[in-house]
């Protein structure tokens, strides 16, 4: 696996790699198996596979957590290695923000609700960023977790919309074995917390259930948003049942559709999602 800390080294990086398709996934680092399964479907659908480990301080709000973000370079450099990345991008935010900069790429409609509304000016940076590494690495495909689903659809509408020559792939979301989505905040928990977050995905089970065998969508939302509160989470932010392209809000059954969550347990924000 080649290591580049430069755009500069990234151009010649990118041309030793030869020729055939290219695949990139893109990651703020503090690697799991989420990741994995990540990097193993890009194996899958292209010759070759670059990373890039880049925590984005302009998709971090005022008071989160950019500072205490997990930073673990050795460990995940050796996880990508042994999992058959050829090519890993670690830029400095210098490189990714020069003295000067003043682009910022806006996903208006799918990116205005949800997280855009709880965490303003978020996907200003995710499309900003996600943008500058697309255009550096030129792959033919881009893989990204399910579990970001708002983000997957933001990336997608921005690719489409700007023309990039590059195919935006979902990859389902890997799970806990009792089910809680793998985030690299999952860290943040206590052991309390963490056995009590397990009533989010539980929660949006339950709703999607109770939707599917008829009951009413407000009906099987709130009862979801009960089962937080007696968990134990501190703050919802949303859950909702949504349209699957738009994101807009469902009361009733209709086409592809979203079940998606943001809670607060702790100190540590969580969010998940369930297709119907």
């Amino acid at each position: 696996m080649q290591t580049v800390r430069s755009s500069e080294e990234l151009a010649r990086a990118h041309s030793d790699l030869g020729i055939g398709t290219l695949a990139l996934v893109p990651t703020m680092g503090a690697l799991h198996a989420g990741h994995m399964a990540l990097l193993d479907e890009a194996k899958r659908r292209a010759d070759k596979v670059a990373a890039t480990i880049f925590v984005n301080p302009a998709q971090f709000g005022a008071n989160e957590d950019f500072s205490r973000y997990p930073r673990q370079e050795k460990r995940d450099s050796r996880l990508l290695a042994e999992h058959g990345c050829d090519l890993l991008w670690m830029p400095a935010v210098e490189d990714i923000y020069p003295l000067g900069f003043a682009t910022t790429v806006s996903v208006s409609g799918v990116s205005e609700r949800w997280e855009g509304e709880a965490r303003p000016g978020h996907f200003d940076g995710v499309a900003t960023v996600v943008a500058k590494l697309l255009l550096s690495v030129r792959p033919d495909v881009a893989l990204f977790g399910e579990k970001d689903f708002q983000q997957l659809a933001v990336i997608r509408r921005m690719a489409a919309d700007l023309n990039l020559a590059v195919e935006i792939a979902g990859v389902p979301t890997v799970r806990e074995p009792d089910g809680l989505a793998l985030s690299s905040r999952n860290a943040y928990l206590s052991a309390d917390e963490r056995q009590r977050a397990v009533a989010l995905p539980n929660a949006l089970i339950a709703a999607r259930d109770a939707i599917l065998g008829g009951g009413s969508v407000p009906a099987a939302l709130r009862h979801g948003k009960q089962s937080l509160v007696d968990a134990g989470f501190l703050r919802i932010d949303y859950l909702a049942l949504v349209d699957a392209a738009t994101l807009e809000p469902l009361d009733q059954p209709a086409g592809e559709m979203r079940l998606i969550a943001a809670a607060v347990m702790g100190n540590t924000r969580l969010i998940d999602n369930l297709a119907i």
